[in-house]
């Protein structure tokens, strides 16, 4: 987990990623999307598929990049369990709803104190 969470740091890494889910590209078709030089997309490539975020092709003379989402699981399960509700969630979606209740019930029962 801890290789696609340094991957996808940075934001031309993400950008990249974003692109392949489009479907496989070339380098330099990538490339053509940032601005910053066809070496730099390289090793932005390079360290994504040493964290198993892409594979490539070959395809004649191309290399085509694909994405790989399967080392994104387990930080979407940690991300899920980091997210996801938990016991004050709970707790105050119970106090919210004992409010509406009473407030409710005040409104139903007619005031004694106006004359």
């Amino acid at each position: 987990m801890d290789d696609a969470v340094a991957a996808v740091a940075d934001p031309v890494r993400r950008g990249i990623l974003e692109l392949l889910l489009g479907g496989r590209l070339p380098a330099g078709e990538i490339a053509g999307h940032f601005d910053i030089s066809r070496p730099a997309v390289s090793r932005h490539l390079r360290v994504l598929r040493d964290a198993g975020l892409v594979h490539d092709v070959t395809d004649g003379r191309r290399r085509l990049y694909e994405f790989e989402p399967a080392p994104l699981a387990e930080l979407s399960r940690w991300l899920d369990r980091m997210t996801s509700p938990g016991k004050w969630h709970a707790a105050l979606d119970a106090l919210e709803t004992e409010v509406a209740r009473t407030t409710r019930g005040r409104r139903s029962q007619p005031w004694e104190h106006i004359a």
